[in-house]
Protein backbone atom coordinates (compact mmCIF):
# COMPACT_ATOMS: atom_id res chain seq x y z
CA UNK A 1 0.00 0.00 0.00
CA UNK A 2 1.62 3.79 -0.52
CA UNK A 3 2.42 5.61 1.93
CA UNK A 4 0.58 9.00 3.38
CA UNK A 5 1.46 12.03 0.76
CA UNK A 6 3.41 14.65 2.89
CA UNK A 7 2.51 17.56 1.09
CA UNK A 8 -1.67 16.53 1.43
CA UNK A 9 -0.68 15.63 5.24
CA UNK A 10 1.10 19.27 5.73
CA UNK A 11 -1.75 21.08 4.00
CA UNK A 12 -4.30 19.68 6.96
CA UNK A 13 -1.89 20.66 9.54
CA UNK A 14 -2.21 23.91 8.34
CA UNK A 15 -6.45 24.39 8.08
CA UNK A 16 -6.18 22.42 11.46
CA UNK A 17 -3.63 25.32 12.80
CA UNK A 18 -5.94 28.04 11.19
CA UNK A 19 -9.15 26.42 12.89
CA UNK A 20 -7.43 27.23 16.51
CA UNK A 21 -7.26 30.71 18.21
CA UNK A 22 -7.72 33.48 16.33
CA UNK A 23 -7.65 32.11 12.95
CA UNK A 24 -5.13 34.48 11.41
CA UNK A 25 -1.62 33.51 11.24
CA UNK A 26 1.38 34.76 9.01
CA UNK A 27 3.41 32.62 7.09
CA UNK A 28 6.21 32.95 9.26
CA UNK A 29 3.93 31.81 12.61
CA UNK A 30 2.46 28.65 10.38
CA UNK A 31 6.45 27.50 9.05
CA UNK A 32 7.44 28.03 12.92
CA UNK A 33 4.33 26.36 14.54
CA UNK A 34 4.61 22.86 11.69
CA UNK A 35 8.19 23.24 11.76
CA UNK A 36 8.24 24.37 8.07
CA UNK A 37 10.34 25.89 5.24
CA UNK A 38 9.42 29.17 5.29
CA UNK A 39 9.12 28.91 1.09
CA UNK A 40 7.24 25.58 1.64
CA UNK A 41 4.80 26.77 3.68
CA UNK A 42 3.93 29.95 1.58
CA UNK A 43 3.87 27.36 -1.36
CA UNK A 44 1.47 25.40 0.31
CA UNK A 45 -0.58 28.56 1.20
CA UNK A 46 -1.17 29.56 -2.42
CA UNK A 47 -2.24 26.24 -3.55
CA UNK A 48 -5.26 26.32 -0.52
CA UNK A 49 -5.96 30.02 -1.25
CA UNK A 50 -5.84 28.93 -4.60
CA UNK A 51 -8.85 26.84 -4.15
CA UNK A 52 -10.64 28.68 -1.80
CA UNK A 53 -9.85 26.76 0.87
CA UNK A 54 -7.61 30.00 2.73
CA UNK A 55 -7.93 33.28 2.19
CA UNK A 56 -5.27 36.30 2.62
CA UNK A 57 -6.10 39.53 4.32
CA UNK A 58 -4.88 42.55 2.32
CA UNK A 59 -4.08 44.34 4.97
CA UNK A 60 -1.90 42.12 7.34
CA UNK A 61 -1.18 39.49 4.70
CA UNK A 62 -2.17 37.09 7.34
CA UNK A 63 -3.88 33.79 6.18
CA UNK A 64 -7.44 32.44 7.77
CA UNK A 65 -9.70 29.93 6.59
CA UNK A 66 -11.55 30.33 3.83
CA UNK A 67 -15.07 30.16 2.23
CA UNK A 68 -14.92 27.18 0.37
CA UNK A 69 -14.31 25.75 3.00
CA UNK A 70 -16.66 27.22 5.41
CA UNK A 71 -18.95 26.16 2.95
CA UNK A 72 -18.11 22.50 2.49
CA UNK A 73 -18.35 22.37 6.41
CA UNK A 74 -21.55 24.45 6.85
CA UNK A 75 -23.09 22.14 4.24
CA UNK A 76 -22.12 19.05 5.84
CA UNK A 77 -24.06 20.34 9.04
CA UNK A 78 -27.25 21.77 7.31
CA UNK A 79 -28.23 18.69 5.82
CA UNK A 80 -27.48 16.35 8.65
CA UNK A 81 -28.88 19.06 11.54
CA UNK A 82 -32.11 19.18 9.05
CA UNK A 83 -32.45 15.84 8.92
CA UNK A 84 -31.65 15.34 12.79
CA UNK A 85 -34.48 17.85 13.69
CA UNK A 86 -37.07 16.55 11.35
CA UNK A 87 -37.27 13.27 11.76
CA UNK A 88 -39.62 12.89 14.56
CA UNK A 89 -41.48 14.83 12.40
CA UNK A 90 -41.39 13.50 9.26
CA UNK A 91 -42.25 10.28 10.95
CA UNK A 92 -45.84 12.02 12.32
CA UNK A 93 -46.37 13.64 8.86
CA UNK A 94 -46.33 9.73 7.53
CA UNK A 95 -48.82 8.27 10.09
CA UNK A 96 -51.11 11.92 9.90
CA UNK A 97 -51.72 11.53 5.78
CA UNK A 98 -51.14 8.12 5.14
CA UNK A 99 -48.55 8.88 2.71
CA UNK A 100 -44.96 9.72 1.88
CA UNK A 101 -42.94 12.13 3.39
CA UNK A 102 -40.12 12.99 1.95
CA UNK A 103 -37.02 15.80 3.46
CA UNK A 104 -35.12 17.80 0.29
CA UNK A 105 -32.05 19.96 0.49
CA UNK A 106 -30.61 22.14 -2.90
CA UNK A 107 -27.41 20.08 -4.16
CA UNK A 108 -25.69 21.05 -7.12
CA UNK A 109 -28.91 22.29 -9.10
CA UNK A 110 -31.09 19.52 -7.80
CA UNK A 111 -33.13 18.35 -5.20
CA UNK A 112 -31.33 16.26 -2.69
CA UNK A 113 -33.56 13.58 -1.00
CA UNK A 114 -31.29 13.85 2.79
CA UNK A 115 -34.84 11.70 4.39
CA UNK A 116 -37.48 9.36 3.51
CA UNK A 117 -40.61 7.84 4.89
CA UNK A 118 -42.60 5.20 3.54
CA UNK A 119 -46.21 5.39 3.31
CA UNK A 120 -47.63 3.05 6.65
CA UNK A 121 -49.09 0.59 4.80
CA UNK A 122 -47.71 -3.00 3.00
CA UNK A 123 -47.53 -1.66 -0.41
CA UNK A 124 -44.10 -2.54 -1.95
CA UNK A 125 -41.68 1.16 -1.95
CA UNK A 126 -38.41 2.25 -3.11
CA UNK A 127 -35.79 4.10 -0.49
CA UNK A 128 -35.39 7.52 -2.12
CA UNK A 129 -32.70 8.75 0.32
CA UNK A 130 -29.64 9.81 -1.99
CA UNK A 131 -32.03 10.57 -5.08
CA UNK A 132 -31.76 13.72 -6.87
CA UNK A 133 -34.55 15.03 -8.27
CA UNK A 134 -35.16 18.10 -10.28
CA UNK A 135 -36.81 20.85 -8.74
CA UNK A 136 -39.02 22.20 -11.46
CA UNK A 137 -41.00 19.00 -11.65
CA UNK A 138 -41.23 18.51 -7.89
CA UNK A 139 -43.26 20.18 -5.31
CA UNK A 140 -40.23 19.97 -2.92
CA UNK A 141 -38.17 21.41 -5.32
CA UNK A 142 -40.31 24.17 -6.74
CA UNK A 143 -40.53 25.38 -2.81
CA UNK A 144 -36.24 25.22 -2.68
CA UNK A 145 -36.08 27.29 -6.47
CA UNK A 146 -38.53 29.70 -5.09
CA UNK A 147 -36.70 30.81 -2.24
CA UNK A 148 -33.09 29.57 -2.98
CA UNK A 149 -31.46 32.30 -5.21
CA UNK A 150 -28.10 29.95 -5.44
CA UNK A 151 -29.98 27.10 -6.64
CA UNK A 152 -32.40 29.28 -8.87
CA UNK A 153 -29.43 30.52 -10.65
CA UNK A 154 -27.73 26.77 -11.02
CA UNK A 155 -30.65 25.57 -12.66
CA UNK A 156 -31.55 28.27 -15.18
CA UNK A 157 -27.97 27.84 -16.45
CA UNK A 158 -30.07 24.26 -18.45
CA UNK A 159 -32.34 23.69 -20.12
CA UNK A 160 -35.59 21.95 -18.40
CA UNK A 161 -36.51 18.56 -18.81
CA UNK A 162 -40.03 17.59 -19.60
CA UNK A 163 -41.36 14.71 -18.06
CA UNK A 164 -44.65 14.51 -18.52
CA UNK A 165 -47.11 16.96 -20.88
CA UNK A 166 -47.66 18.64 -17.62
CA UNK A 167 -44.10 19.75 -16.85
CA UNK A 168 -43.39 23.67 -16.72
CA UNK A 169 -40.28 23.81 -18.70
CA UNK A 170 -41.03 27.74 -19.95
CA UNK A 171 -39.50 30.62 -18.21
CA UNK A 172 -43.10 31.90 -18.12
CA UNK A 173 -44.62 29.22 -16.58
CA UNK A 174 -42.03 28.51 -14.16
CA UNK A 175 -41.68 32.42 -13.15
CA UNK A 176 -45.91 31.82 -12.35
CA UNK A 177 -45.15 29.03 -10.78
CA UNK A 178 -42.48 30.33 -8.19
CA UNK A 179 -44.38 33.77 -7.30
CA UNK A 180 -47.40 31.66 -6.54
CA UNK A 181 -45.33 29.40 -4.12
CA UNK A 182 -44.30 32.37 -2.68
CA UNK A 183 -47.40 33.99 -2.13
CA UNK A 184 -49.25 30.82 -1.15
CA UNK A 185 -46.07 29.57 1.20
CA UNK A 186 -45.93 25.87 -0.06
CA UNK A 187 -46.02 24.04 -3.65
CA UNK A 188 -47.69 21.60 -5.41
CA UNK A 189 -47.00 18.51 -8.27
CA UNK A 190 -49.61 17.35 -10.37
CA UNK A 191 -48.50 14.61 -12.91
CA UNK A 192 -45.42 16.82 -13.43
CA UNK A 193 -42.83 14.28 -12.60
CA UNK A 194 -44.54 10.73 -12.73
CA UNK A 195 -48.06 10.44 -14.38
CA UNK A 196 -50.80 9.82 -11.95
CA UNK A 197 -48.34 10.95 -8.83
CA UNK A 198 -48.67 14.14 -7.19
CA UNK A 199 -47.58 16.05 -3.93
CA UNK A 200 -47.08 19.09 -1.63
CA UNK A 201 -44.34 20.78 -0.30
CA UNK A 202 -43.63 23.27 2.39
CA UNK A 203 -40.61 25.11 3.31
CA UNK A 204 -38.45 24.44 6.21
CA UNK A 205 -36.87 27.59 7.77
CA UNK A 206 -33.30 27.98 9.82
CA UNK A 207 -31.84 30.77 11.89
CA UNK A 208 -33.41 34.32 10.53
CA UNK A 209 -35.83 32.99 8.59
CA UNK A 210 -33.48 31.48 5.69
CA UNK A 211 -35.18 28.79 3.57
CA UNK A 212 -33.08 25.69 4.15
CA UNK A 213 -34.84 22.35 3.05
CA UNK A 214 -38.44 21.65 2.43
CA UNK A 215 -40.77 18.63 3.61
CA UNK A 216 -44.13 17.57 2.00
CA UNK A 217 -46.09 14.76 1.15
CA UNK A 218 -46.62 12.32 -2.19
CA UNK A 219 -48.43 9.86 -3.81
CA UNK A 220 -51.48 8.84 -6.05
CA UNK A 221 -52.78 12.05 -7.40
CA UNK A 222 -56.23 10.86 -6.18
CA UNK A 223 -55.42 10.66 -2.89
CA UNK A 224 -53.54 13.87 -2.76
CA UNK A 225 -56.04 15.82 -4.72
CA UNK A 226 -59.27 17.25 -5.12
CA UNK A 227 -61.29 16.01 -8.47
CA UNK A 228 -60.39 19.59 -9.09
CA UNK A 229 -57.21 19.38 -8.58
CA UNK A 230 -56.04 21.15 -5.71
CA UNK A 231 -54.25 19.37 -3.11
CA UNK A 232 -56.54 18.32 -0.29
CA UNK A 233 -56.94 20.70 2.65
CA UNK A 234 -56.40 18.33 5.08
CA UNK A 235 -53.10 17.20 3.99
CA UNK A 236 -51.77 20.66 2.86
CA UNK A 237 -52.23 21.75 6.90
CA UNK A 238 -50.73 18.98 7.82
CA UNK A 239 -47.71 19.25 5.69
CA UNK A 240 -47.12 22.94 6.66
CA UNK A 241 -47.71 22.25 10.53
CA UNK A 242 -44.67 19.79 10.30
CA UNK A 243 -42.65 22.84 8.14
CA UNK A 244 -43.18 24.80 10.63
CA UNK A 245 -42.16 22.40 13.53
CA UNK A 246 -38.97 21.56 11.69
CA UNK A 247 -38.60 25.31 11.78
CA UNK A 248 -38.76 26.02 15.17
CA UNK A 249 -37.00 23.52 16.19
CA UNK A 250 -33.90 24.38 14.18
CA UNK A 251 -34.10 27.84 15.23
CA UNK A 252 -34.20 26.97 18.82
CA UNK A 253 -31.09 24.16 18.50
CA UNK A 254 -29.18 27.44 17.58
Amino acid sequence: MPGPIQSIERAAAMLRLLARGSGRLGVAEIAESLELAKGTAHGILRTLAGVGFVEQDRDTGKYQLGAALLHLGTSYLDVNELRSRAINWADALAARSGETVRIGAPLDGRVLVVHHVFRPDDTPQTLDVGALLPPHATALGKVLLAYDAALAASWRSGEPESYTRRTLVTPAAIKHALAEVRRAGWAGERGELVPGEAGIAAPIRGHGGIVVGAIGVSGAEDRICEPGGSPKPRLLAYVRDAARAVSRDLVASR
